[in-house]
């Protein structure tokens, strides 16, 4: 059923004293992001229909130090597909970094018999299951929800093509304004560590320029490319900046290019927290529900420290570690396709 990817150092691990599932818990953790209710729901579907008893953890890993558990079928999850954030809620929980928190955890889940976890996050996730399976031997397979599309073992993420689409909109609205006023706006996506979003937007929203993570940004070409725009008498230009790019946020990057362009008189937009909300595309609600039941499957076949993904439209495992520490790349021939279709 499942689609390996190769890589150097990677085993699929099977669970060693691998038993009959009965009891799996899932939860949500980190940022939230759109679809994690739709993977929650066919986590707790699929578990069903296979005949195990599911329980939903409140607030993440603090949950699991909580004991935060409650029992949940097929009527727990009716109308969420649709919703964003978690039913769950979640957290990011210092205390499960601790030896002292994961033995807590641990027992917590012992308590309740859980025979295996679904942990739905990102790479603050991901990270904290491998080390707790490495301490305690429990199964735990890890879902991709994140909308930065930064973990390693999946084309793409829950909840990033709802982010990017509501980061769209919004550039698609100020591409509007700045059009009517002949005005350069510098625009920050999300992205800490990752360009992905800021790529995507940039080369679909008509950006002049776009400004990753993953590439040194050199502000001299950046103000010939807009110095170029403004000879050829554009009236309006785009720039799109990742939050984690080397020359900095939307503030720091337009205040050192004022430092060389005094004349410059742009204007700033920082899109923010309103890229984790809303209602989940079509893609991350079928993204969601197949890697929710993926990981489910994974589980009463006996894996375990795996997280699941897509890649070329089949589930894939990989293991937490490599999802977690191996880097997955931007497309850099799209950052030269944008700046071509820019001129």
């Amino acid at each position: 059923m499942f689609r390996v990817v190769p890589a150097t150092l990677f085993v699929i691990t099977l669970h060693k004293n691998h038993k009959i599932m009965k009891n799996i818990a899932v939860l949500t953790s980190g940022g939230d992001a759109p679809g994690m209710n739709a993977c929650i729901r066919a986590v707790v579907r699929t578990g069903v229909f296979h005949g195990l008893n599911v329980f939903g953890v409140e607030r993440g890993y603090q949950g699991l130090i909580e004991g935060l558990f409650q029992q949940m079928d097929s009527h727990s999850v009716s109308n969420i597909i649709q919703r964003g954030g978690t039913i769950l809620k979640t957290a990011r929980c210092k205390e499960f970094e601790t030896p002292e928190g994961r033995r807590l955890a641990f027992e917590n889940l012992q308590m309740k018999h859980i025979d295996g976890v679904v942990a739905i996050g990102g790479n603050g996730t991901y990270a904290g299951a491998a080390k707790f399976y490495e301490e305690f031997g429990l199964p735990i397979v890890g879902a991709p929800g994140t909308i930065d599309n930064d973990l390693f073992g999946t084309d793409y993420t829950i909840g990033y093509d709802t982010a990017i689409n509501t980061a769209l909109d919004a550039i698609d609205k100020i591409r509007d304004t700045a059009d009517s006023n002949d005005r350069t706006f510098f625009v920050e996506v999300m992205g800490r560590d990752a360009g992905f979003i800021a790529l995507d937007v940039g080369l679909a929203g008509g950006a002049e320029a776009i400004l990753v993570p993953e590439l040194h940004t050199e502000l001299d070409d950046l103000i010939a490319t807009l110095q170029k725009g403004w000879g050829r008498k554009k009236g309006s230009q785009l720039v799109i900046i990742a939050e984690g790019d080397d020359a900095g946020g939307v503030f720091e990057v337009v205040q050192k290019i004022k430092q060389k362009v005094p004349s410059l008189d742009p204007r700033m937009v920082v899109l923010g927290h309103i890229q984790r909300g809303g209602s989940p595309t079509a893609r991350d609600r079928v993204l969601a529900s197949r890697v929710g039941a993926g990981a489910v499957q994974a589980l009463i076949e006996g894996k375990a420290n795996i997280a699941v993904g897509i890649v070329n439209d089949k589930i894939n495992l990989v293991s937490l570690n490599d999802a977690v520490h191996m880097k997955k790349p931007v497309n850099e021939g799209l950052l030269k396709l944008a700046g071509i279709l820019s001129t």
